[in-house]
């Protein structure tokens, strides 16, 4: 059976209503979730320091991806956090353990992602 989706035409208003719909959850996400709004301060940080450092293009590619991953991944944990609320309002054992997965998934990125930026900044500052 074919997609639904496969048999429309490409439009360029679809798509930037698309976009619409990404910044309305980027939105939400910024207005709702305290860590996601903790990850934007870190972000500034780190953007900072690099700039004050004045980080390669590979330093920036890895510091770009450390920031993207950890902002994708809270964004990611918000959404099953949310489709769990709405499947099983009432406490479950099972659902709560979906979003400690989850959270932990967020936590495991933003390890990497700190060992990323020390392995990058640790030598400039001591170097």
């Amino acid at each position: 059976m074919k997609n639904h989706q496969s048999k429309q035409n490409f439009s360029f208003r679809k798509r930037i209503k698309s976009f619409r719909f990404a910044f309305k959850g980027i939105g939400y996400l910024v207005k709702t979730q305290h860590n996601f709004r903790i990850h934007l301060v870190a972000t500034a940080g780190v953007v900072t320091a690099g700039l004050y450092f004045n980080l390669t293009n590979i330093e920036w590619v890895l510091i770009s991806l450390a920031i993207g991953g950890v902002l994708t991944a809270e964004a990611l944990n918000t959404a099953i956090e949310l489709i769990v609320d709405k499947i099983s309002p009432e406490y479950n054992k099972t659902a709560g353990l979906i979003k400690d997965v989850a959270a932990g998934a967020v936590l495991i990125f933003a390890l990497a992602a700190a060992i990323t930026g020390t392995l990058i900044f640790l030598p400039k500052l001591f170097g």
